[in-house]
């Protein structure tokens, strides 16, 4: 017979967390939640088209949608033609373009971008304000972020459903606090999230500009559908956001994401959070001025990609070689997300984009020349379409997500 000092201590129900039984409101929310997702990966659909999709009656379906309808977030479009087979002309359902809007944010060293957002992803309108970048005061932080949201509500527009912040830094995303930014060392522990929501009296959601990024991917852009990609910022830092199963990956407290400090070289050039061989050391601007400096290239100590592109096309001496170790050095972070994890596409953002076609086909060819050949697929390396606009539309993103209680 064991002791009581031999047995095994009971299990203590704070280290991991449950999930809830499914209770009749849970299972509501829930059938909610995977009618609207199915709305933002495919587009318009009627309510025989939902109804087939997710193989319930139509009589369920209208149970759910009505609601959305009578709120004001969905709105029935115009009868479309009947089939050849005939029956009543169905109307698509789309998010009203008159729905709760969505206050997004995206702060930046010495920048603050905002907009107000629908619910259908067009965006609205839009505000800005500048602080200086090396400020220690984060009362002036806040200020610059609170004036560009009171740009954005005014009285003709319903309260926003909530504030989504990117932030371009190290956050914890159960507090909404700023850990750190390593181009605005005075943003460091500004508890961002708290502050905002006691000013607008909303909802604030707080995240790492990489995954807001990857969920405008997921909501609006080429992610739409997808269950697993990768969307990776590339200019003056390096960053990523993964989609995995269909969710934006977060590790406890919105850890992770910072790829531009995975090691590349273990003896290599000295890196800004003082680790020596990040990729973000043979990757980013930095990396790529001191290298034209050395080439004595024309603007070497303001060069982008975009201009060195230019250079490269016109046979400029140096360019052409100095244009293709930028991509390879892409390549072998790339490469080693790939390796890993798989996401299988890569949506790039950032100055990486002004590279152009050129860029793109030798950083793929680079990429899947690097990756050993699997059946399942082989990497593809594409542009983001969203433009400049990736980064707000996801924080409408993160705000959508966390309200509606949907996946990313």
């Amino acid at each position: 017979m064991r002791s009581e000092s031999t047995r095994p201590a009971p299990p203590d129900p704070t280290r991991r967390p449950y999930s809830p039984l499914i209770s009749p409101n849970t299972v509501s929310q829930v059938n909610r939640a995977r009618v609207i997702q199915a709305l933002y990966d495919i587009g318009p659909l009627s309510r025989a088209d939902l109804a087939r999709l997710t193989e319930v009656s139509r009589a369920t379906i209208g149970t759910i949608v009505q609601p959305l309808i009578d709120n004001g977030m969905l709105a029935e479009g115009d009868p479309q033609p009947s089939s050849a087979a005939g029956g009543k002309p169905s109307r698509p359902l789309w998010f009203s373009p008159t729905s709760q809007p969505i206050a997004a944010v995206h702060l930046l060293p010495g920048h603050v971008e905002a907009a107000l957002v629908s619910a259908g992803g067009t965006i609205l309108s839009t505000a800005t304000r500048e602080y200086p970048a090396d400020t220690r005061d984060t009362g002036s932080v806040v200020d610059a972020v609170n004036d560009t949201l009171e740009d954005l509500f005014t009285p003709d527009r319903p309260t926003a459903l909530g504030v989504g912040i990117a932030v371009g830094g190290i956050v914890n995303t159960d507090t909404g606090t700023i850990v750190q930014v390593n181009l605005a060392p005075g943003l460091a522990g500004l508890p961002i999230g708290r502050l905002i929501a006691e000013r607008t009296r909303l909802p604030v959601y707080v995240d790492l500009h990489p995954r807001v990024q990857a969920l405008g991917d997921r909501w609006f852009g080429q992610g739409r559908g997808l269950s697993t990609f990768a969307s990776l910022y590339a200019g003056e830092a390096l960053g990523v956001g993964l989609v995995l199963g269909g969710s934006v990956h977060r590790g406890p407290g919105g850890a992770g994401g910072e790829i531009g400090h995975s090691i590349v070289q273990a003896d290599g050039l000295p890196c800004q959070c003082g680790q020596r061989g990040c990729w973000e050391t043979i990757a980013t601007h930095r990396w790529l001025r001191d290298q034209a400096v050395q080439l004595n290239l024309p603007s070497a100590r303001t060069l982008t990609v975009g201009p060195l592109a230019r250079l490269a096309a016109k046979g400029h001496p140096g360019a052409g070689e100095l244009f293709d170790r930028y991509v390879d050095n892409l390549a072998i972070g790339i490469t080693n997300i790939q390796q890993l994890l798989a996401p299988g596409l890569f949506i790039l953002h950032g100055d990486v984009v002004a590279g152009g076609e050129a860029l793109r086909g030798k950083l793929e060819q680079q990429v899947r020349r690097r990756t050993p050949a699997h059946p399942g697929s082989q990497p593809q390396i594409a542009f983001s379409a969203l433009h400049d606009d990736s980064t707000l539309l996801g924080a409408a993103g993160l705000v959508l997500s966390r309200s509606l209680q949907l996946t990313p």
